[in-house]
């Protein structure tokens, strides 16, 4: 999959640059918790890299006991 010099990812693109399956990319638009997306049109849906990134760090974790930050 080249992504150099793309502006935004299909959800295809991005489910596989997380290692995830489309379908669990259409779950998280439906109830939240996933990355933030671009809605194109009302049948197009798309992922900057940059949100994916910031996703995944958010997710970062050092341990299994790390709850990770919270906000004050």
């Amino acid at each position: 999959m080249e992504t150099v010099g793309k502006l935004l990812l299909t959800e295809a693109e991005a489910a596989k640059a997380l290692g995830f399956a489309r379908r669990r990319m259409q779950e998280w638009r439906l109830r939240g918790g996933g990355p933030r997306f671009v809605r194109v049109s009302a049948r197009a849906i798309r992922y900057r890299i940059a949100d994916l990134e910031a996703w995944a760090e958010a997710r970062l974790r050092t341990s299994t006991a790390d709850p990770g930050h919270t906000a004050d």
